[in-house]
C-alpha cells in the first residue's frame, strides 16, 4: 500500500510577507512576536476583507432590502456556512456568531446551565481551565446551587485521567474542558473526555480557543454538545468568535439577551423568540469582524493545517532543547503531547522583568498567571513568562529569545 504523502514543508519566510505587523521594529529592533497565544497578528488578506467591507458593503444586515443589506447579509450569512465546515458542524444552524470564547461560554452557561442545574448538581473543570471556563460556572453555581470540582493536574501539568474517571458521577451534568492549555501549551484528550462523559448522560463543552489556531478541529468527531473558539487567536479580528451547538440543546435553550433580530413576534405584553442561532444574536452583530473571522479561515485553509502542525511542531521542540541548555531556567509545562507554548521562570527573577527586559530586545512573551490563577496556585509559582508561537515564527527569532534570557541573567546576576 502507497504511504500517504507528506505535507509540504511551510515556506515561512514567504507567509510572513503576509503579515504587514512583522516588518515593525520595535525600540530600534525588529519585532520578534512571541504572544500569539495572548492574540494572533493578522494577514493582509483579513484586513483587506474588513477594510473592503467598510469601504464598499457596508450595511446592516438581516433587515434592509436595499442592495447594499443584500450583499452584507449574504457574506455575513457565507461566513456561518464557512465556520461549520472549518469545525465539521453538521450546519451552519449549530453556529452562533458570538464575540469570542469567553460570551460563547457565558452564553452557555446562563441560556442552558442556569435553567438546567439544581442544587448538588456538579460541573467538572480541570485544573488548568483559562478564568473564562471557570468563572461563568462558578457564577451559575451560585444562581443554581451546583457545585464546581476541578481534574487535578500533576507536576509536568497534564490532566490526572484517573482521577478524571472518579470524578464522572451520577450528580455530573457537564463536562467544561479546555482542549489545549493557554498557560502550558497541554494538548487535552477531549474526545476520549467526552466519550467517558457521555457514558453517564453528561453534557459536554470544549473551550477550543488555544486549539484551533494549531490543531484540525472535527466537532463531531470529537462529540462534544458544545464548542468555543474566537477570531482573534485563529489570524481574525478581535470581538468576534462562535459557539458550536448541538442542534437539539440549541433549540430547548431561551435567549439571555434581548433585543432585534432575535424574536419571531414582540407585543407589547409578550414575545416570542426565532429559532437558532439568531435567537442568541440579539442587536446589530459585529458585521466586519465576521467577514474578517471569514477571511481568516480561508486564510489558514489556503496554508492547510497539516504544514502549521508539522512546523509549530519543529519550532516547539527546538526551542524545548534550547532552554533545557539555558543555566537557571526552568520550563514549566513538561506535558508529553503540547501545542505552542513554553512557559518559563528564569531564576531570581519576576516573570514581568523577564518580559521588560526582553521587550527592550523588540521580544514580545506574555508574564503573569495568564488568567490561570489555579494552574499557578497548583504548581506553587506566582507567574510565568510564556512565550507562544504561531507558523510565522522562525528558528532565527528562538534563537533571539535565548539570547535575550541569557541577557536578563546577566541584567540580574
Amino acid at each position: 500500500m502507497t504511504a500517504p504523502a507528506a505535507a509540504p514543508p511551510l515556506d515561512v519566510d514567504r507567509v510572513r510577507q503576509d503579515f504587514p505587523i512583522l516588518s515593525e521594529r520595535v525600540r530600534g529592533k525588529p519585532l520578534v512576536y512571541l504572544d500569539n497565544a495572548a492574540t494572533s497578528q493578522k494577514p493582509r488578506a483579513v484586513i483587506d476583507a474588513v477594510s473592503r467591507f467598510y469601504a464598499t458593503e457596508n450595511a446592516n444586515v438581516h433587515r434592509g432590502v436595499h442592495y447594499l443589506s443584500e450583499r452584507a447579509t449574504v457574506a455575513y450569512d457565507e461566513v456561518r456556512a464557512r465556520v461549520a465546515r472549518f469545525l465539521n458542524a453538521p450546519s451552519p444552524e449549530t453556529i452562533v456568531f458570538t464575540r469570542g470564547t469567553t460570551e460563547a461560554i457565558n452564553l452557555v452557561a446562563q441560556s442552558w446551565a442556569r435553567g438546567t442545574l439544581r442544587p448538588g448538581d456538579e460541573i467538572l473543570v480541570t485544573g488548568m481551565e483559562h478564568h473564562s471556563n471557570l468563572v461563568p460556572w462558578q457564577l451559575v453555581a451560585a444562581q443554581t446551587g451546583a457545585v464546581v470540582r476541578a481534574v487535578p493536574i500533576t507536576d509536568a501539568g497534564e490532566l490526572d485521567l484517573r482521577a478524571f474517571d472518579g470524578l464522572l458521577t451520577d450528580r455530573t451534568r457537564l463536562l467544561a474542558a479546555v482542549h489545549v492549555s493557554n498557560a502550558l501549551g497541554t494538548i487535552n484528550p477531549v474526545r476520549w473526555m467526552v466519550s467517558r462523559a457521555h457514558e453517564r448522560g453528561i453534557v459536554t463543552l470544549i473551550d477550543g480557543a488555544q486549539s484551533v489556531p494549531h490543531l484540525p478541529v472535527d466537532v463531531q468527531a470529537i462529540g462534544c454538545d458544545f464548542f468555543a473558539f474566537s477570531g482573534h487567536k485563529v489570524f481574525g479580528p478581535t470581538g468576534v468568535g462562535a459557539l458550536y451547538g448541538r442542534a437539539e440543546l440549541l433549540e430547548g435553550m431561551p435567549p439571555w439577551q434581548g433585543g432585534g433580530d432575535m424574536i419571531e413576534s414582540v407585543t407589547l405584553e409578550h414575545s416570542t423568540w426565532a429559532r437558532p442561532p439568531a435567537r442568541f444574536e440579539a442587536g446589530t452583530p459585529m458585521i466586519a469582524e465576521v467577514i474578517g473571522l471569514g477571511a481568516a479561515l480561508d486564510y489558514v485553509e489556503t496554508i492547510g493545517h497539516a504544514p502549521i502542525g508539522t512546523w509549530e511542531e519543529e519550532l516547539l521542540a527546538y526551542a524545548t532543547e534550547r532552554f533545557r541548555g539555558l543555566d537557571g531556567v526552568r520550563l514549566v509545562g513538561t506535558a508529553r503531547e503540547k501545542a505552542s507554548v513554553l512557559s518559563f521562570l528564569v531564576e531570581g527573577v519576576h516573570p514581568h522583568d523577564v518580559g521588560a527586559v526582553l521587550d527592550d530586545d523588540g521580544i514580545a512573551i506574555r508574564a503573569g498567571h495568564h488568567c490561570a490563577q489555579p494552574v499557578m496556585r497548583r504548581l506553587g509559582i506566582p507567574a510565568t513568562a510564556r512565550a507562544s508561537f504561531a507558523f510565522y515564527n522562525t528558528r532565527d527569532e528562538v534563537d533571539a529569545l535565548v539570547r535575550g534570557v541569557e541577557r536578563v541573567r546577566r541584567v540580574f546576576a
